[in-house]
């Protein structure tokens, strides 16, 4: 590539990367699949290595994903609706490199093999899918709790985290008396079905998938509304700067001693050949367990070894993510139907071709509005591919065009509502039937 092209294909990939970082971490409503978005990222990291002269320390690249609403004031002092005030973060809090290819774990092996004198091994654990969390415990009590933030500060959520049932308030044992902990804020497939099921009740859009909504249920202004959400925390990380343990699984070991809720399907791995074994367990038995994962994290275990190998700017060396790429199917849109919900929204349906995916037959997707169906050019007699969201939410992720018939003709929008024929009337992105009081389907859904 000519460096003129390189120059405006980094502008247009720093571009979509920040505008759907933002609507993944603030919004809480991604636009595109995390393949898609790891994938964009990985060219924009490969043209900046080829590229020098264009890197920059404001690139996607060199940043984490933030969860902050820039459109909040940053030292805000009082807790309003839905506002939090940001603290800074002890130690930088940092994401993981990420892959979907086994090699690239291998090459990460081998960059540590290089650096290190010492042998060393490997604690591999799952990758949750849900949103990041620091605790802080003073003198064993609870005292702070901030989002990942963008890494140096983040969101004071101690009030609403103190409502999650599982995350002690008050540790036991023989813990410091300064403890900084990390992990993942959950929200269990149990509690994610009854959520949307409310959200349904209420012509609301679901949420699209758990991590989606536990982030979503975190930053909620009302601490006893969090409290209803059935949320759960698992933790996987104290820093290696703030502990005197000789091994990454030896500090979980006490954590775990004290009351907190640690990752427990790790395992000491010794070799490539066993992190492969881990890994190809797990992608089979995680459709068992009771929450969202989306990889597995290959972690040097000695802790002296972690600070050997440092960080980047972005994340630390001595850890890897692999991710399980989303299962995908391609089946044909056979026809589009319109539901109208009790309070008069009207939603399309993509009727499907039957498919199996993620151990189940998928005959419908949503498409949740106009505006989404006019954003993935879908037609009827299309081939689509679908994949579940968070593996539980089918949705329509793209169109086929090879596959596209001649014939195939854009769907229009309904102009009256489809079950009483009034006009309908657009409020934001959605078409809604006035006729509250006259509308079969309203009537019946009250």
């Amino acid at each position: 590539m000519e460096k003129s092209a390189a120059k405006i294909r980094i502008d247009e990939l720093r571009s979509i990367l920040w505008e759907n970082s933002r609507r993944y971490y603030v919004d809480n409503n991604p636009a595109i699949s995390d393949y898609e978005f790891d994938t964009l990222m990985h060219e924009l990291e490969g043209l900046e290595q080829s590229f020098p002269e264009f890197q920059s320390p404001d690139s996607p690249t060199r940043k984490v994903g933030s969860d902050l609403d820039a459109s909040i004031t940053e030292n805000a002092e009082t807790l309003k609706s839905g506002e939090f005030v940001k603290r800074e973060h002890r130690y930088p809090m940092l994401s993981l490199g990420n892959t979907y290819s086994i090699s690239e774990v291998e090459e990460f092996a081998a960059r540590a093999d290089k650096t290190l004198d010492e042998d060393f091994s490997y604690c591999c654990e799952l990758k949750f899918d849900g949103t990041a969390i620091c605790l802080t415990y003073t003198k064993g009590i609870l005292t702070r709790a901030l989002t990942r933030g963008d890494g140096v500060q983040g969101d004071d959520v101690t009030e609403n985290v103190r409502r999650i049932s599982n995350i002690p308030q008050k540790l036991h044992g023989d813990f410091p008396d300064d403890l900084e902990i990390r992990g993942e804020i959950l929200m269990p497939y149990k509690a994610f079905d009854a959520l949307n099921a409310e959200r349904a009740d209420n012509d609301e859009p679901p949420f699209a998938n758990p991590r989606n909504a536990a982030s979503g249920s975190l930053k909620l202004s009302d601490p006893d509304e969090v409290a209803k959400r059935g949320l759960m925390c698992t933790l996987y990380h104290i820093p290696a700067q703030s502990v005197t343990f000789s091994t990454h699984d030896e500090a979980l070991t006490k954590a775990a001693s004290w009351g907190l809720p640690v990752s427990e399907d790790r395992r000491i791995c010794h070799g490539i050949a066993e992190v492969k074994a881990f890994i190809d367990h797990w992608d089979i038995q995680r459709k068992f367990l009771p929450y969202a994962t989306d990889g597995c994290v290959i972690k040097i275990n000695e802790m002296q070894a972690q600070r050997t190998l440092g960080y980047t700017a972005k994340s630390p060396r001595w850890a890897v993510a692999y991710k399980f790429k989303a299962e995908q199917a391609c089946t044909e849109l056979q026809s589009i139907s319109y539901q109208v919900g009790r309070t008069g929204a009207v939603t399309p349906v993509a009727n499907l071709a039957p498919v199996q995916l993620s151990g189940t037959v998928v005959k419908r997707a949503t498409l949740n509005n106009e505006e989404q169906m006019a954003l993935l050019d879908v037609r009827v007699g299309d081939f689509v591919y679908v994949e579940k969201g968070g593996e539980i939410i089918p949705k329509i992720t793209g169109v086929n065009l090879a596959k596209r018939p001649e014939e195939a003709a854009k769907p229009a929008f309904p102009e009256v509502c489809p079950d009483c024929g009034t006009p309908l009337v657009k409020v934001d992105a959605k078409w809604f039937c006035p006729n509250t009081d006259g509308c079969p389907m309203q009537i019946k859904g009250r």
